[in-house]
């Protein structure tokens, strides 16, 4: 487990520079005002070509500190994307238990119905056109709410990429139709579910249930995780949850660790390079997050390249600079890399001399350059 409750805490009085701020949305679907918050990260107002990941909170009184909490302690360190939340609020006058009406087929009535309009046709649309949001979008809910969001998995095509169930209190029949229709699914989605040893004793055996149905099914788009926290109750295993959930749902997005290296990487026996840029594409298509490789990222990869003597990879790794980083020094770098290990050494001087003219990255700096060049000169 990633966190604690005290790691939570912390994460949520974490000083941050995001903007926050509360709008009221007049429904047509609903008859009635509805208020919304909507955190935007702290490079919204300075990043105008940034789109970014959307993030719909059910209960978002109680659920979006929280989550903006830990989104922001991750982000800060840059283990988790910048997201974009929007907090629905459905605790007065009875909203919540309105919002999730359902009759006794399991399927959404009267104002269930209402708000499953609401959030297709006004809110999302709304969020859209108002605000730079990538085509990756997730929804998390807990209890009653996270039974309802299921139902956005019923559309031809769902709205959400990414589903986050907590302790769900689902309509009849429920833990066997979500099965049915995430095997069904054609495009990756992403699927978390979380229960406790302490929860509410007639939502253990629906949501076990749920988990054995699921795991039944086969469906390679389906990225599925479960959690039963020991210790915890219906209301404490939120803050266990949140966590887990967006390490799941962005496992893609996190930088490579020692664990991906010793298992995956430097037992490639070829390929290093490759597998590099597809993880990043896989994270550009999947999560609709596209960034720059991250320097450590780099270096993993040479390191296992030097690793395992396949030399001739440290040009596609300077291509993939080239590309990331142009007028920097880190492509000429890797050029200079491969003609050093293959023995040229008059062309490695001549591109580690080439980077005196560029931008200075990370360590790479021009000094940094010119002293192996310089040491390749005294050979």
């Amino acid at each position: 487990m990633r966190t604690t409750l005290l790691t939570l805490i912390l994460a949520v009085i974490w000083p941050v520079s995001a903007q926050r701020k509360t709008e009221i949305i007049e429904s047509k679907k609903l008859n009635a005002s509805r208020e919304i918050t909507i955190v935007t990260p702290a490079s919204y107002e300075t990043n105008k070509k940034k789109d970014y990941p959307l993030l719909v909170l059910l209960d978002g009184e109680y659920l979006l500190d929280p989550f903006a909490g830990t989104l922001s302690y991750t982000e800060y360190w840059n283990d988790l994307p910048e997201v974009i939340i929007v907090g629905v609020h459905q605790n007065s006058d009875e909203e919540r238990s309105l919002d999730t009406q359902t009759d006794d087929h399991g399927v959404p009535m009267d104002q269930g119905d209402k708000f499953f309009e609401f959030i297709s046709t006004e809110l999302m649309p709304m969020i859209e056109k108002n605000y730079r949001v990538s085509p990756f979008r997730i929804i998390a809910g807990h209890g009653l709410t996270a039974g309802y969001l299921n139902f956005f998995l019923y559309k031809d095509k769902p709205l959400f990429n990414a589903y986050i169930c907590m302790s769900p209190d689902m309509p009849v029949d429920m833990e066997n139709r979500i099965p049915e229709r995430l095997a069904q699914l054609k495009k990756p989605t992403y699927y978390y579910l979380a229960t406790a040893e302490g929860d509410v004793p007639r939502l253990q055996k629906p949501i076990k249930t749920l988990n054995d149905n699921i795991k039944a099914i086969t469906n390679p788009g389906l990225k599925y995780m479960y959690e039963d926290f020991k210790g915890c109750s219906h209301y404490s295993l939120v803050v266990h949850a949140i966590p887990e959930s967006l390490y799941h749902i962005f496992s893609s997005y996190q930088p490579i660790s020692s664990t991906e290296y010793q298992d995956k990487i430097v037992k490639l026996t070829s390929g290093y390079a490759k597998y590099l840029q597809e993880r990043y594409d896989i994270m550009e298509k999947d999560l609709g997050v596209k960034i720059p490789v991250r320097l450590n990222d780099f270096k993993a990869i040479e390191a296992a390249i030097i690793k395992n003597g396949a030399y001739d990879e440290l040009r596609d790794l300077s291509d993939i600079a080239s590309k990331c980083y142009p007028k920097t020094t880190l492509a000429d770098y890797y050029s200079g890399m491969y003609y050093e290990k293959t023995g040229d050494n008059k062309k490695a001087i001549k591109a580690y001399m080439h980077s005196y003219t560029l931008d200075e990255i990370g360590e790479y700096t021009k000094d940094f350059m010119l002293e192996k060049a310089e040491k390749l000169r005294e050979r």
